[in-house]
């Protein structure tokens, strides 16, 4: 789920294009860019449990933020609450509804903490682009979660996470976004997975109102594809299924939207919605119901 950060003398009111002799057009892109900056991002109850979302709807807006407003305070602050309608699991036909809280705090444009991204800092960064490491959370999957198609799979565990990002602008006249996050679970599935997304600004976009999408793929090592779409020998004997060894390579491949709607300065909706298809092992898997799944979510929050 989505979350926020940005302060109220942020609003895009303040925005001015910098460059003297652009195109109306090319203006309203820079202006849709400069208020995707200050987007929010929905709370994401689930940490990075697998979900339909892009990896780069979890900061979206972020490195916008940082092009178009380079001047900004040392502390910033969001907090606010979300509801996600999301498959049961991945590759599951059922779904649920998950509440959880939304946090983002910012300081001095290093260190950060949020629902979405997790706990860490930018250790490298410049106008346009930037390198983080975060530590993040897992939830993991339960056979409860949905007992009649689980049973026998056992549970993989909760377990924390490495995420290593970047992220690159290509200009303010072309404010393309391109975002890589390699994660790596420390218990739970054990392995490794790399997400590669772009998201651009959408015609539309104004002081109030402003949304993005793109595209999004997500690459997996054999120790992650094995927990989550595999079934070993003792598995397919508890639980009926064949057995199944998933292998390393491409996962999914999706396609998100994110929207941002300020009330006034301090209060704002955020909503996302998202659909995944599972490619590779992962889709002739014998657990998974659908190889296509979706997700939407909507939070409130409260800017200081």
């Amino acid at each position: 789920m989505p979350l926020a950060i940005r302060t109220a003398q942020r609003r895009t009111s303040r925005i001015k294009p910098t460059a003297p002799r652009r195109s109306r057009a090319t203006q309203r892109a820079s202006l849709a860019a400069a208020a995707c900056a200050l987007a929010a991002l929905a709370p994401r109850a689930e940490a990075q449990t697998p979900s339909p979302l892009g990896e780069w709807q979890y900061s979206a807006g972020i490195p916008l933020e940082k092009m178009f407003q380079p001047n900004r305070p040392d502390f910033e602050a969001r907090l606010g609450v979300g509801a996600t309608f999301e498959p049961r699991y991945d590759g599951s036909d059922r779904y649920h509804t998950l509440v959880g809280p939304s946090i983002d705090l910012r300081y001095k444009d290093i260190l950060f903490g949020s629902t979405g991204e997790g706990f860490g800092a930018n250790v490298l960064q410049g106008p346009n682009w930037r390198v983080s490491v975060a530590g993040a959370y897992d939830l993991g999957r339960r056979g409860q979660d949905d007992p009649t198609r689980l049973h026998g799979m056992g549970n993989i565990n909760p377990s924390p996470e490495l995420k290593i990002a970047g992220e690159y602008v290509i200009s303010k006249d072309f404010p393309l976004v391109f975002r890589t996050a390699f994660t790596r679970s420390f218990g739970g599935s054990n392995g490794w997975t790399a997400d590669l997304g772009a998201y651009m600004p959408l015609p539309g976009s104004n002081q109030n109102f402003y949304w993005f999408a793109g595209p999004s793929v997500t690459f997996a090592d054999s120790n992650y594809m094995q927990s989550w779409f595999g079934v070993t020998p003792q598995q397919a004997a508890a639980s009926g299924y064949r057995q199944y060894d998933a292998s390393a390579g491409l996962k999914s491949a999706g396609f998100g939207i994110t929207m941002v709607y300020f009330v006034n300065k301090h209060w704002f909706v955020s909503a996302d919605g998202a659909i995944k298809r599972l490619l590779g092992s992962a889709s002739h898997s014998p657990i998974i119901q659908t190889k296509t799944g979706g997700v939407c979510d909507v939070s409130i929050n409260y800017q200081f």
